[in-house]
């Protein structure tokens, strides 16, 4: 008997992965959780019945991520995850000795404690002595804060459940707020290709583009998301990701990656028409 895993992208658009196990199944507080271990794309972890990440294309989101933010502004010392329970985020910023704080706020204890058991690919890092673990809402965790965080890192599940306050005009404000000077936000600004994401991409754009001087949209290819096109969001209230970008500082961190570079750096930030056409529209 064949076993699959299907995510429906849209209501006339499935993806399925052919599975070889169903390693675990429970509900938290907040989403249904599973870990599946597949022919193709290795162990991976869904939320309500959505794909959010798996051991084989993982790289690619989490470099882009990390290190376009990390490459514009080389000097960013203390940073903040908002979501990001898997902690593949967190595992690219303690490549950094740069780096001096990582807090992460995940609503989900489950989400943390579970990949670390099924996704240690992922997951291995949390325990790094600069990471700090706050199980909180992110809304929340940001209001009030002040001129604290050089980076802030919003790796979020879509505008819906769990992660439906990470797209709202509040939040974006106290993220602004609790930015330094320089501060930099980079949020996962979903996809231009099907209707629903692309509503949200415009939506969080126009929002987020109130605020910063600077408020771009660069892309990466990610197999198992929908459409397979997904994107970025940057803003920042000093660097221009291009413009201002400290490649050779970058460079001398001698970090080895699988999906990032220099010239990805560059290149991600130049979109196709349709998209740039959308953001304009804002």
């Amino acid at each position: 008997m064949e076993l699959w895993f299907t995510d429906k992208h849209t209501e006339n658009v499935h993806f399925s992965i052919k599975i070889k196990e169903h390693l675990y199944h429970g509900k938290s507080k907040y989403q249904s959780i599973d870990f599946f271990d597949s022919y193709e794309f290795g162990k991976f972890l869904t939320l309500d019945g959505y794909m959010m990440v798996n051991e084989k294309d993982e790289f690619i989101y989490h470099d882009m991520m990390v290190h376009v933010p990390m490459a514009t502004n080389p000097l960013i010392k203390k940073v903040l995850v908002i979501g990001g329970g898997d902690g593949g985020t967190v595992r690219e910023l303690t490549r950094y000795s740069s780096v001096e704080v990582i807090d992460m706020v995940e609503i989900d204890e489950q989400v943390v404690k579970l990949s670390q058991q099924y996704l240690p690919q992922t997951a291995s890092k949390l325990i790094d002595p600069r990471v700090k673990i706050y199980y909180d809402d992110g809304l929340s965790f940001v209001s009030g804060l002040d001129n604290t965080y050089d980076l802030i890192l919003v790796d979020s599940t879509d505008s819906m459940g769990p992660g439906e306050g990470l797209f709202s005009k509040a939040f974006y404000d106290n993220c602004y707020q609790a930015l330094t000077e320089d501060g930099i936000l980079v949020n996962q600004h979903e996809s231009p290709y099907y209707d629903k994401e692309a509503k949200e991409m415009k939506r969080s754009h126009a929002k987020i583009k109130k605020l910063f001087p600077i408020s771009m949209v660069y892309q990466f290819h990610m197999p198992t998301y929908p459409s397979g096109h997904w994107l970025f969001g940057f803003a920042s209230k000093k660097y221009h990701p291009i413009d201002n970008a400290g490649f050779d500082a970058w460079k001398e961190f001698g970090l080895k990656t699988k999906y990032y570079n220099t010239n990805i750096h560059k290149g991600s930030f130049l979109l196709p028409t349709f998209v740039q056409d959308m953001l304009d529209e804002v």
